[in-house]
């Protein structure tokens, strides 16, 4: 009678929920690189274009905050990265390779690919923005990475997260894909992160186990950053980064930023992985600051 009662309760929900997500994925099509457009928003009147690229679960919602601070100076491209927010969710493996084929598609319609851009993301969309750079060098003048996550392998990451709330670590861990089959029961107002508003929190419940797990794994646990670095070593780059990130340390992306002959680390003292929905002001400052910069020297310099 006890098992049968957990079974009506907890067990026979989860299967359900599991199934009908797994359902939800095999009705999609499958991921077209020539054909699939995605979601994306053209915001600002400025002569500087940026292209800005959310991180891991989020949309372009995420950089909706004290934007009177930069559409007076930038034109700013807003994505969907493919499998989150409103962008379509197709059958995909999600490798890097297939984010930077949606994203150019977005870039060469839009005339974001005329080397007078500057490309920047926040998170797992720091990584992409880097590869891009790396991919189509002449459509940008500059990247600009928040948050950067660097790892040595997934050992450290795991390590990382093993600090973390329970869902984190779970998340993060071997079950991270069956977990995510059942983000529903998981992403309710009892367990919404500290450091997200409710408009972000929201926005992560739009993604399926498939746009997650393989982000994870095939984008920010296999996408070999230093290499990338060695590549685009001539490129401008800005790094922003919380000092409290104990998602992404602070000391990894500095060690990556020392690759690049002209690099600016601008740190937030307080700022955790999420400090841009805290400092949005001081992020859209201190990218004014870089794009009209003719400094050509490393710089770091703090918030306080």
């Amino acid at each position: 009678m006890t098992f049968l009662i957990i079974s009506i309760l907890f067990i026979f929900p989860v299967v359900a929920i599991a199934s009908y997500q797994h359902y939800k994925i095999s009705q999609q099509p499958a991921y077209d690189a020539n054909k699939t457009l995605l979601n994306y928003e053209v915001v600002g009147s400025g002569e500087n274009k940026l292209v800005l690229l959310h991180g891991l679960t989020g949309s372009l919602n995420y950089w909706k905050r004290e934007l009177d601070h930069i559409t007076k100076t930038h034109s700013l491209l807003l994505i969907d990265l493919l499998g989150f927010g409103d962008s379509p969710k197709p059958k995909s493996d999600y490798s890097l390779s297939s984010q930077l084929q949606a994203i150019e598609l977005v870039l060469n319609k839009e005339g974001f690919n005329d080397g007078k851009t500057t490309i920047a993301g926040h998170s797992m969309g720091a990584i992409i923005s880097l590869a891009l750079l790396e991919k189509q060098p002449t459509w940008f003048k500059a990247g600009i990475l928040i948050g950067i996550p660097v790892y040595k392998d997934a050992d450290e990451f795991k390590k990382i997260m093993s600090t973390h709330s329970f869902v984190d670590r779970i998340s993060a861990s071997k079950f991270s894909k069956y977990v995510c089959m059942v983000h529903p029961i998981f992403m309710t107002h009892a367990f919404k992160p500290d450091n997200l508003t409710d408009d972000v929190y929201k926005d992560a419940k739009k993604h399926h186990w498939m746009s997650y797990y393989y982000s994870l794994t095939e984008v920010i646990l296999k996408t070999n950053l230093h290499k990338i670095a060695k590549n685009t070593s001539d490129k401008k780059v800005l790094f922003i980064h919380g000092k409290k990130d104990t998602t992404a340390p602070f000391e990894n992306a500095v060690r990556l930023s020392e690759v690049y002959k002209n690099s600016k680390v601008v740190p937030s003292s307080d700022g955790d992985h999420q400090f841009f929905l805290k400092e949005a002001e001081f992020v859209w400052n201190t990218i004014q600051d870089f794009s009209v910069s003719d400094n050509t020297l490393m710089k770091t310099i703090t918030n306080e």
